[in-house]
């Protein structure tokens, strides 16, 4: 019997393992992920020659390479040093140890100092935000630098491109930042609405097809608002017209933003110019920090994460807290998929005696990650964790409260996308008052929440569960 190979195909053969041994190699050295591992080497073995063109093109991460030479490491370096020789500067000295272990943590995450002097003000939806925000833009006398996930070509959109316009036309510089993935998506295109306007506003990884860049999954989603470098504004809002209320009647989804005024201000400029280099190359002197706000009270630090930096910050800084939780751990955020990691810290907690509650929608926006979520709340249900749904309006709110001291908001969502894909912001905050405001608004929301029981996940048809099921194993591309 001849087992030879067709004449032709012991050189494709060869080829393909030229390609398939270094890309091997390659995915062994530089993948984290076993699961994402092993899947690209099955794309290798099963699609020769191609396999290894689609990770080549697709699997590489080559924006942590870039965004490091743009940034810089001896800038990281000296801001490393800044916050470990600042860290517990403005802690008042009766801070307990646990305290000062958590703000040591976020120290070493971020490279950041906590600062202190800063005033926090929560706003609740577009309805309270938005007038904020366009008034701040109307006052600007120097500079604004606007950052935006979404921005939709609506009748919002209009209003805040008219106010940028008339900024610009005063002689205020500009800078807009939009995510490229979110602009090549919503339309009317934001980018083309804004320049209608005369604003240009600068794109962050839009998707191209020569010389290719697909990463539709790296997206920027922070969100930030920054006037003359003294006042910002940061939440998980984007700019829409479904935040406001039309009519008499509540917004279709709703949110927080948040005012911020003191020393924080700077940390947050600083990212949104380090985005803006990353984008356009261009490198913006910052501001000098604003000086302490008299009568604020709130010590916080800017925390960012994204797929160009070597830690999981945000996940590390969540289980800081969560294992430094003595009463409460109160979570709420519109897409709950937790790494397995995130999860046993949660039962951990709560097996401990810690009131740990996770409200989230009742309908999702994305209905299959709705169906991703009831696959593994079991699993917190079983250990003494309180689950519960909101009814509508759709809320997109994202928020960590632990204990009476412990705020997180932010543009991070508790699922993969956030924690491994997404270039996001949040703020941790040791304010008691803002702490206070915070817990008022949980217990707001649990009042009118239904909580989900073990009995009523196990009474779901067998094609639901298996729907689920099917949308859970896809959660680390939803």
């Amino acid at each position: 019997m001849n087992l030879s190979l067709p004449e032709g195909s012991q050189w494709l053969l060869a080829l393909d393992l030229l390609l398939v041994l270094p890309t091997v190699g390659h995915i062994l050295l530089h993948k984290r992920d076993p699961r994402s591992a092993w899947g690209w080497i099955a794309v290798c073995a099963l699609f020769p020659l191609f396999g290894p063109l689609l990770y080549w093109l697709f699997g590489v991460n080559r924006i942590r390479q870039r965004a490091r030479q743009l940034l810089g490491a001896e800038a990281a370096g000296h801001a490393q040093h800044q916050a470990q020789t600042q860290l517990f500067g403005d802690l008042p000295a009766a801070a307990s140890q646990e305290l000062r272990e958590l703000v040591r943590l976020g120290g070493a995450l971020t490279g950041r100092a906590l600062t202190g002097g800063n005033r926090i003000t929560p706003l609740r939806d577009g309805d309270e935000a938005y007038p904020a925000m366009l008034r701040s833009i109307a006052e600007a006398r120097q500079t604004l630098h606007l950052a935006s996930y979404i921005y939709l070509g609506d009748a919002c959109g209009e209003e805040f491109a008219r106010a940028l316009a008339a900024a610009q036309a005063r002689g205020v510089r500009l800078r807009v930042l939009l995510d490229g993935a979110a602009d090549a998506f919503y339309r009317p295109r934001a980018s083309r609405l804004l320049a209608r306007h005369g604003v240009t506003a600068a794109r962050f990884l839009p998707p191209r097809w020569f010389p290719p860049l697909l990463h539709l999954n790296l997206r920027n989603h922070r969100k930030l608002l920054i006037a003359d470098g003294e006042i910002a504004y940061t939440g998980g809002m984007n700019i829409a017209g479904y935040h406001r209320g039309v009519g008499g009647q509540p917004a279709k989804v709703t949110d927080l933003h948040f005012r911020v005024e003191g020393p924080l201000v700077a940390q947050l400029e600083e990212v949104f110019l380090a985005d803006w280099q990353f984008a356009t190359g261009e490198t913006v002197p910052a501001a000098p920090a604003p000086a302490p706000v008299v009568e604020g009270q709130a010590l916080a630090r800017t925390v960012t994460d994204g797929p160009n930096e070597e830690l999981d910050r945000l996940l590390m800084l969540l289980l800081g807290a969560l294992a430094n939780a003595h009463q409460r751990v109160w979570i709420m955020t519109p897409y709950f998929l937790p790494t397995g990691t995130l999860i046993g810290a949660l039962q951990s907690a709560a097996l401990r005696g810690v009131d740990v509650c996770v409200l989230l929608p009742e309908n999702s926006d994305q209905p299959w990650m709705n169906w991703a979520t009831r696959n593994v709340l079991w699993q917190l249900l079983d250990r003494q964790v309180r689950v519960l749904e909101r009814p509508g309006p759709f809320a997109h709110s994202k928020l960590l409260l632990v204990d009476d001291y412990y705020l997180q908001f932010g543009s991070a969502n508790l699922d993969q996308r956030s924690l491994r894909l997404n270039f996001e912001l949040v703020v941790e905050s040791y304010d008691r008052r803002l702490a206070a405001w915070a817990a008022a608004h949980f217990e707001e929301v649990q009042a009118v929440s239904r909580p989900v029981s073990r009995a009523a996940l196990d009474a779901r048809p067998l094609p639901q569960r298996l729907r689920d099921a099917l949308c859970w194993l896809m959660s680390p591309y939803l």
